[in-house]
């Protein structure tokens, strides 16, 4: 059983960054991959980023060019910077682990976007 635990959601005004971190209980250095998703009110959960066990990272077209996914593999966390903030970025982000004993979710945490 992996367990994860996101943090670092918060409110900010567009235009501005946050980071979020996800900690999780394994080593991340052996899993398959991790990714951030985020679902807004009322929406379907999408996918953000997601980063590779051999470090390929890759993004949606959405964030592309203003978030950047990193992990830390001693510390088995895994971070999501998040800069240019827009509205529309609003959403509860979830982090996702991909091993070989499964599939992995967090519980989220709050980002808002104000205006």
């Amino acid at each position: 059983q992996v367990q994860l635990v996101e943090s670092g959601g918060g409110l900010v005004q567009a235009g501005g960054s946050l980071r979020l971190s996800c900690a999780a209980s394994g080593s991340i250095f052996s899993f398959n991959a991790m990714a951030w998703y985020r679902q807004a009110p009322g929406k379907q959960r999408e996918w953000v980023a997601r980063i590779i066990s051999g470090g390929s990272t890759y993004y949606a077209d959405s964030v592309k060019g203003r978030f950047t996914i990193t992990r830390d593999n001693a510390k088995n966390t895994v971070y999501l910077q998040m800069n240019s903030l827009k509205p529309e970025d609003t959403s509860v982000y979830y982090c996702k682990a991909e091993t070989t004993r499964g599939v992995y979710w967090g519980q989220g945490t709050q980002v808002t976007v104000s205006s």
